[in-house]
Protein backbone atom coordinates (compact mmCIF):
# COMPACT_ATOMS: atom_id res chain seq x y z
CA UNK A 1 0.00 0.00 0.00
CA UNK A 2 1.02 3.36 -0.84
CA UNK A 3 -0.20 7.19 -0.38
CA UNK A 4 0.13 10.47 -2.40
CA UNK A 5 -0.42 14.10 -0.95
CA UNK A 6 -3.57 15.02 -2.75
CA UNK A 7 -3.86 18.18 -4.91
CA UNK A 8 -6.13 19.83 -2.51
CA UNK A 9 -4.06 19.46 1.09
CA UNK A 10 -4.55 20.90 4.50
CA UNK A 11 -2.81 24.32 4.33
CA UNK A 12 0.84 24.32 3.96
CA UNK A 13 0.79 20.38 4.17
CA UNK A 14 2.13 19.68 0.72
CA UNK A 15 5.13 16.80 1.75
CA UNK A 16 5.79 14.16 -0.02
CA UNK A 17 4.37 11.26 1.75
CA UNK A 18 7.76 8.87 2.24
CA UNK A 19 8.79 12.93 3.57
CA UNK A 20 6.60 13.41 5.96
CA UNK A 21 6.42 12.03 9.94
CA UNK A 22 2.83 13.12 10.09
CA UNK A 23 -0.09 11.71 7.83
CA UNK A 24 -3.69 14.10 7.77
CA UNK A 25 -6.22 11.59 6.14
CA UNK A 26 -10.18 12.41 6.61
CA UNK A 27 -12.50 9.40 6.96
CA UNK A 28 -15.83 10.54 5.53
CA UNK A 29 -18.32 8.39 7.56
CA UNK A 30 -21.12 9.05 9.58
CA UNK A 31 -23.30 5.59 8.64
CA UNK A 32 -24.28 4.98 12.57
CA UNK A 33 -25.14 8.96 13.02
CA UNK A 34 -28.27 8.98 15.58
CA UNK A 35 -29.33 12.37 15.59
CA UNK A 36 -27.75 14.64 12.62
CA UNK A 37 -25.84 13.58 9.97
CA UNK A 38 -23.38 15.21 7.68
CA UNK A 39 -20.12 14.63 9.16
CA UNK A 40 -18.82 12.97 5.99
CA UNK A 41 -18.40 16.20 3.96
CA UNK A 42 -16.00 17.47 6.97
CA UNK A 43 -12.59 16.66 5.88
CA UNK A 44 -13.06 18.79 2.16
CA UNK A 45 -14.48 21.28 3.85
CA UNK A 46 -11.60 21.68 6.45
CA UNK A 47 -8.93 21.50 3.68
CA UNK A 48 -10.59 24.78 1.51
CA UNK A 49 -11.03 26.58 4.92
CA UNK A 50 -7.29 26.03 5.86
CA UNK A 51 -6.11 28.52 3.55
CA UNK A 52 -7.73 31.04 5.54
CA UNK A 53 -5.67 30.53 8.67
CA UNK A 54 -1.77 31.35 9.27
CA UNK A 55 0.87 28.69 8.80
CA UNK A 56 2.49 30.01 12.30
CA UNK A 57 0.50 28.91 15.60
CA UNK A 58 1.83 31.70 18.32
CA UNK A 59 0.06 29.39 20.59
CA UNK A 60 3.37 26.79 19.85
CA UNK A 61 5.46 28.88 18.47
CA UNK A 62 5.79 26.55 15.36
CA UNK A 63 5.29 26.93 11.93
CA UNK A 64 2.83 24.19 9.46
CA UNK A 65 5.25 24.88 6.70
CA UNK A 66 8.51 24.03 8.97
CA UNK A 67 7.73 20.42 9.79
CA UNK A 68 7.10 17.79 7.02
CA UNK A 69 3.02 16.69 6.67
CA UNK A 70 1.42 14.70 3.76
CA UNK A 71 -2.13 15.20 3.34
CA UNK A 72 -2.87 12.00 1.87
CA UNK A 73 -6.95 13.23 1.85
CA UNK A 74 -10.59 11.67 1.95
CA UNK A 75 -10.19 7.28 2.35
CA UNK A 76 -12.39 5.48 -0.27
CA UNK A 77 -14.78 4.28 1.78
CA UNK A 78 -18.02 1.97 0.91
CA UNK A 79 -20.90 4.09 1.85
CA UNK A 80 -23.11 2.25 4.01
CA UNK A 81 -21.24 -1.13 4.72
CA UNK A 82 -19.86 -0.09 8.37
CA UNK A 83 -17.47 -2.65 8.73
CA UNK A 84 -16.24 -3.13 5.57
CA UNK A 85 -15.47 1.10 6.14
CA UNK A 86 -13.44 0.07 9.41
CA UNK A 87 -11.28 -2.12 8.03
CA UNK A 88 -10.21 0.44 5.20
CA UNK A 89 -9.36 2.71 8.07
CA UNK A 90 -7.63 0.12 10.37
CA UNK A 91 -5.33 -1.17 7.16
CA UNK A 92 -4.01 2.65 5.95
CA UNK A 93 -3.69 3.50 9.82
CA UNK A 94 -2.01 0.28 10.35
CA UNK A 95 0.74 1.00 6.67
CA UNK A 96 1.53 4.55 8.43
CA UNK A 97 2.61 3.05 11.63
CA UNK A 98 4.32 0.77 9.65
CA UNK A 99 6.30 3.33 7.84
CA UNK A 100 7.12 5.11 11.25
CA UNK A 101 4.83 7.94 10.86
CA UNK A 102 2.13 9.70 12.99
CA UNK A 103 -1.00 9.32 12.12
CA UNK A 104 -3.73 12.19 12.60
CA UNK A 105 -7.22 11.61 11.52
CA UNK A 106 -10.10 14.01 10.52
CA UNK A 107 -13.40 12.38 11.18
CA UNK A 108 -16.28 11.58 10.69
CA UNK A 109 -18.59 10.56 12.93
CA UNK A 110 -16.57 9.29 16.16
CA UNK A 111 -17.04 5.39 14.95
CA UNK A 112 -14.03 5.89 12.88
CA UNK A 113 -11.66 6.06 15.57
CA UNK A 114 -12.05 2.62 16.67
CA UNK A 115 -10.10 1.12 13.80
CA UNK A 116 -7.23 3.94 14.41
CA UNK A 117 -6.77 3.05 17.95
CA UNK A 118 -7.04 -1.04 17.29
CA UNK A 119 -4.01 -0.41 14.83
CA UNK A 120 -1.95 1.83 17.01
CA UNK A 121 -2.35 -0.41 19.95
CA UNK A 122 -0.63 -2.99 17.66
CA UNK A 123 2.51 -1.54 17.56
CA UNK A 124 2.38 0.13 20.99
CA UNK A 125 0.74 -2.54 23.71
CA UNK A 126 0.64 -0.12 26.75
CA UNK A 127 -0.94 2.09 24.64
CA UNK A 128 -3.60 5.11 26.87
CA UNK A 129 -6.14 7.36 25.45
CA UNK A 130 -6.53 10.70 26.26
CA UNK A 131 -10.72 11.35 25.28
CA UNK A 132 -12.42 15.49 25.00
CA UNK A 133 -16.17 15.01 24.48
CA UNK A 134 -19.30 15.98 25.54
CA UNK A 135 -20.74 12.02 25.46
CA UNK A 136 -19.69 9.15 27.31
CA UNK A 137 -19.75 7.02 24.72
CA UNK A 138 -19.53 3.97 26.30
CA UNK A 139 -23.02 1.65 25.68
CA UNK A 140 -22.16 -1.51 24.93
CA UNK A 141 -24.95 -1.52 22.24
CA UNK A 142 -27.19 1.39 20.59
CA UNK A 143 -30.36 0.60 18.86
CA UNK A 144 -29.34 -3.17 18.77
CA UNK A 145 -25.49 -2.70 17.52
CA UNK A 146 -22.17 -2.92 18.94
CA UNK A 147 -20.01 -0.61 16.26
CA UNK A 148 -22.01 3.25 17.26
CA UNK A 149 -20.65 6.46 17.61
CA UNK A 150 -22.41 6.20 20.96
CA UNK A 151 -20.68 3.12 22.25
CA UNK A 152 -16.95 4.10 20.49
CA UNK A 153 -15.59 4.37 23.63
CA UNK A 154 -17.03 1.01 24.90
CA UNK A 155 -15.31 -0.61 21.84
CA UNK A 156 -11.84 1.21 22.20
CA UNK A 157 -12.30 -0.32 26.40
CA UNK A 158 -12.10 -3.39 24.75
CA UNK A 159 -9.01 -3.07 22.87
CA UNK A 160 -7.37 -1.71 26.02
CA UNK A 161 -8.63 -2.44 29.24
CA UNK A 162 -9.21 -0.94 32.41
CA UNK A 163 -7.54 2.16 33.43
CA UNK A 164 -5.99 3.25 29.61
CA UNK A 165 -8.81 5.51 29.14
CA UNK A 166 -9.09 9.25 30.78
CA UNK A 167 -12.28 11.07 29.73
CA UNK A 168 -13.00 14.31 30.10
CA UNK A 169 -15.31 17.03 29.64
CA UNK A 170 -18.57 14.47 29.46
CA UNK A 171 -21.91 15.94 30.24
CA UNK A 172 -24.33 13.79 28.47
CA UNK A 173 -24.86 9.84 28.85
CA UNK A 174 -26.92 7.27 30.35
CA UNK A 175 -27.00 7.10 33.77
CA UNK A 176 -25.09 3.31 33.24
CA UNK A 177 -22.63 4.59 30.95
CA UNK A 178 -21.27 6.76 34.18
CA UNK A 179 -21.53 3.97 36.60
CA UNK A 180 -19.35 1.41 34.64
CA UNK A 181 -17.14 4.13 34.57
CA UNK A 182 -16.98 4.77 37.88
CA UNK A 183 -16.82 1.24 38.50
CA UNK A 184 -13.23 1.32 37.37
CA UNK A 185 -12.97 0.68 34.13
CA UNK A 186 -12.48 4.00 32.66
CA UNK A 187 -11.46 7.49 34.42
CA UNK A 188 -14.11 10.53 33.80
CA UNK A 189 -14.56 13.80 34.63
CA UNK A 190 -17.74 15.39 34.28
CA UNK A 191 -18.39 18.90 33.01
CA UNK A 192 -14.29 20.00 32.66
CA UNK A 193 -11.05 19.54 31.71
CA UNK A 194 -10.19 19.21 36.24
CA UNK A 195 -7.61 16.94 36.20
CA UNK A 196 -6.03 16.88 33.14
CA UNK A 197 -3.03 18.23 34.41
CA UNK A 198 -2.41 15.35 36.68
CA UNK A 199 -3.47 12.50 34.18
CA UNK A 200 -0.74 14.52 31.70
CA UNK A 201 1.63 13.53 34.65
CA UNK A 202 0.68 10.13 35.14
CA UNK A 203 0.91 9.17 31.17
CA UNK A 204 4.01 11.40 30.95
CA UNK A 205 6.16 8.76 29.17
CA UNK A 206 3.24 6.33 28.03
CA UNK A 207 2.03 5.55 24.32
CA UNK A 208 -0.94 7.62 24.47
CA UNK A 209 -3.29 8.40 21.81
CA UNK A 210 -5.65 11.65 21.77
CA UNK A 211 -9.34 11.89 20.65
CA UNK A 212 -11.55 14.59 20.44
CA UNK A 213 -14.95 15.04 19.51
CA UNK A 214 -15.26 18.82 18.81
CA UNK A 215 -18.98 18.66 20.60
CA UNK A 216 -17.07 19.06 24.40
CA UNK A 217 -17.08 22.64 22.93
CA UNK A 218 -20.44 24.35 24.11
CA UNK A 219 -22.79 25.18 21.02
CA UNK A 220 -21.94 28.71 21.02
CA UNK A 221 -18.40 28.46 19.95
CA UNK A 222 -19.21 25.02 18.03
CA UNK A 223 -22.77 24.63 16.67
CA UNK A 224 -21.70 22.70 13.35
CA UNK A 225 -22.08 19.31 15.04
CA UNK A 226 -24.82 16.87 15.35
CA UNK A 227 -25.41 16.68 18.50
CA UNK A 228 -24.56 19.85 20.47
CA UNK A 229 -24.53 19.76 24.26
CA UNK A 230 -25.61 22.71 26.06
CA UNK A 231 -22.47 23.64 29.24
CA UNK A 232 -19.87 23.06 27.54
CA UNK A 233 -16.07 24.34 27.30
CA UNK A 234 -14.74 27.68 25.66
CA UNK A 235 -11.80 27.11 22.98
CA UNK A 236 -9.93 29.00 25.23
CA UNK A 237 -10.37 26.22 27.36
CA UNK A 238 -9.24 23.42 24.84
CA UNK A 239 -6.62 25.73 24.14
CA UNK A 240 -4.90 25.02 27.59
CA UNK A 241 -5.35 21.40 27.11
CA UNK A 242 -3.00 21.97 23.89
CA UNK A 243 -0.64 23.54 26.18
CA UNK A 244 -0.34 20.28 28.47
CA UNK A 245 -1.00 17.60 25.75
CA UNK A 246 2.75 18.90 25.25
CA UNK A 247 4.24 17.81 28.46
CA UNK A 248 3.74 14.03 27.06
CA UNK A 249 6.64 12.43 25.67
CA UNK A 250 5.13 10.20 23.85
CA UNK A 251 1.87 10.66 21.18
CA UNK A 252 1.49 8.69 18.95
CA UNK A 253 -1.26 9.39 17.31
CA UNK A 254 -4.35 12.07 17.26
CA UNK A 255 -7.75 12.81 15.91
CA UNK A 256 -11.03 14.56 16.16
CA UNK A 257 -14.34 14.32 14.73
CA UNK A 258 -17.92 15.05 14.49
CA UNK A 259 -17.52 18.70 12.74
CA UNK A 260 -21.25 18.61 10.71
CA UNK A 261 -20.27 21.58 8.01
CA UNK A 262 -22.85 22.38 6.78
CA UNK A 263 -24.89 22.81 9.89
CA UNK A 264 -22.95 26.21 10.93
CA UNK A 265 -23.81 27.87 7.66
CA UNK A 266 -22.10 31.30 9.04
CA UNK A 267 -18.10 28.71 8.29
CA UNK A 268 -17.50 29.52 12.19
CA UNK A 269 -17.56 25.86 13.41
CA UNK A 270 -15.67 25.08 10.14
CA UNK A 271 -12.77 27.56 11.17
CA UNK A 272 -12.72 26.06 14.63
CA UNK A 273 -12.06 22.90 13.09
CA UNK A 274 -9.21 24.28 11.08
CA UNK A 275 -7.70 25.44 13.94
CA UNK A 276 -7.77 22.49 15.82
CA UNK A 277 -6.12 20.38 13.16
CA UNK A 278 -3.36 23.06 12.75
CA UNK A 279 -2.52 23.02 16.38
CA UNK A 280 -2.72 19.31 16.60
CA UNK A 281 -0.37 18.60 13.65
CA UNK A 282 2.33 21.35 15.18
CA UNK A 283 1.69 19.37 18.64
CA UNK A 284 2.27 15.44 17.42
CA UNK A 285 5.61 16.61 15.76
CA UNK A 286 6.70 18.45 18.74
Amino acid sequence: MSFKKVDLSFQSCKSEYDDASVVIYSCPMDATTSYRPGTRFAGNAIRVDSFGIEWYSPYREMSLKDYPTCDIGDLDLPIGAVEDALEVIYDTTKQILKDNKKPMMVGGEHLVTLPVVKAVAEKYPDLHMIHLDAHTDLRDEFFGRKLSHATVLRRCFDVLGPGRIYQFGIRSGDKHEFDWAASGNTFLRKFDFEGLAETIQKLKDKPVYITIDLDVLDPGVFPGTGTPEPGGMQYKDLLKAFDLFEGLNNIVGADFVELNPYLDPSGASTAVAVKTLREMVLILHK
